[in-house]
């Protein structure tokens, strides 16, 4: 793998301390490499493979040479690429080839190469083979944290975030397909770990898993952000956000859920159920104060027992669905005090919420 990284040098704080990081990326997968940096990327490569010697040490067989051209530069007693830069050029063409003429000068940067870059795709999958059978789920997340880091690099490399992910047991005689949501996109592999975990703690496996499987799509823009000085009211929703997820992940997505306005003037129509994190900015407003509690059902009042504040407030609507309501509201005072919310309707009187 090659990399430009003179433009990155600064940010990582030199290139000591962006080996440093890349050597735990690398520890994090269980990967092992071997790093070298040249000023260009032909140099970079051959001296990479030649375990990081410098260009003139390192030996002909990292060079990828056809076989009869290395066969020939063995006989002559040459097994550096230092040899072959002191030997005459015109000789070398005739005898090699001018192939091996121009992978040197892109060596010694004499000539420019040009090389594809890489584009890191817009869907994640990825497959490990287990080294043994795993029988208990719980098991099963060491090996996934390994296709997790994957996943945060894809994505740290895209600027994106995922709301969720898929992880696949393969077993002998059937599949069990791990479903993990978010409350908000996200790509560090601690959290969606943490996640992964609480849904692992709740599976019981049928029969032994030989190999893993996991997937990520629908990335969404996820750039990085300065924390505030005086408190940081993302982060604390954030923390929420966290948390819902979490209680999601261990007790069900029936369980834990967020509540929203909906654009109905009826009380008991006027919420619905969204997603923990779901927010739309052009959430509905109600044209007037709204209390806090509502009663399940209306509960039937005296006109008497009332201390008319505020009102009347006009509700008419739901023709269309058969539910239709027409109805006064008013702020009231009971005797203890606490202010209530009723309405009139057809000469009746009704309480239906609480403020608090």
């Amino acid at each position: 793998m090659l990399l430009e990284v003179e433009g990155s040098l600064r940010l990582f704080g030199g290139l000591e301390r962006l080996f440093g990081r890349l050597r735990e990326g690398l520890d994090a997968m269980e990967l092992t490499a071997q790093l070298a940096v040249a000023p260009v990327a032909r140099a970079a490569l051959w001296r990479a493979r030649g375990h990081g010697a410098r260009l003139e040490e390192v030996p002909l067989a990292a060079l990828s040479l056809e076989p009869e051209v290395f066969e020939f530069l063995k006989s002559i007693g040459l097994s550096k690429v230092g040899g072959l830069i002191a030997l005459p050029r015109d000789g070398l063409a005739r005898r090699c080839g001018q192939a091996l003429l121009d992978d040197l000068d892109c060596a010694l940067g004499t000539v420019p190469e040009a090389r594809e870059y890489f584009t890191p795709p817009p869907r994640f999958a990825a497959k490990l083979e287990l080294p043994a059978e795993v029988s208990r789920a719980e098991g099963l997340l060491f090996a996934a944290r390994r296709l997790l880091v994957q996943l945060e690099g894809l994505l740290a490399a895209r600027h994106a975030g995922v709301r969720g992910f898929t992880l696949t047991l393969l077993q002998s005689k059937a599949s069990t397909v791990v479903e993990v949501r978010l409350a908000s996109p996200a790509r560090e592999a601690q959290r969606l770990g943490q996640l992964l975990r609480e849904k692992l703690a709740t599976l019981s496996l049928s029969c032994p898993v030989e190999a893993i499987r996991l997937e990520a799509g629908d990335f969404s823009p996820l750039h990085a952000r300065t924390a505030g000085m005086f408190g940081d009211a993302l982060a604390e929703d954030e923390s929420w956000g966290r948390l819902a997820e979490r209680l999601q992940a261990r007790l069900g997505p029936d369980a834990v859920y967020g509540l929203a306005t909906h654009p109905d003037h009826r009380p008991e129509y006027s919420w619905r159920r969204v997603e923990p994190g779901e927010w739309d900015p052009r959430e509905f407003r109600h044209p007037g104060p709204r209390p806090l509690w509502l009663l399940q059902a209306p509960r039937p009042m005296r006109e008497d027992d009332l201390q008319l504040l505020a009102g009347p407030e006009r509700i008419e609507c739901g023709w269309w669905d058969g539910d239709e309501a027409r109805r006064d509201y008013f702020i009231v005072r009971f005797a203890d005090s606490s202010l209530g919310w009723v309405y009139r309707e057809a000469g009746a009187w009704f309480l239906h919420g609480l403020f608090a």
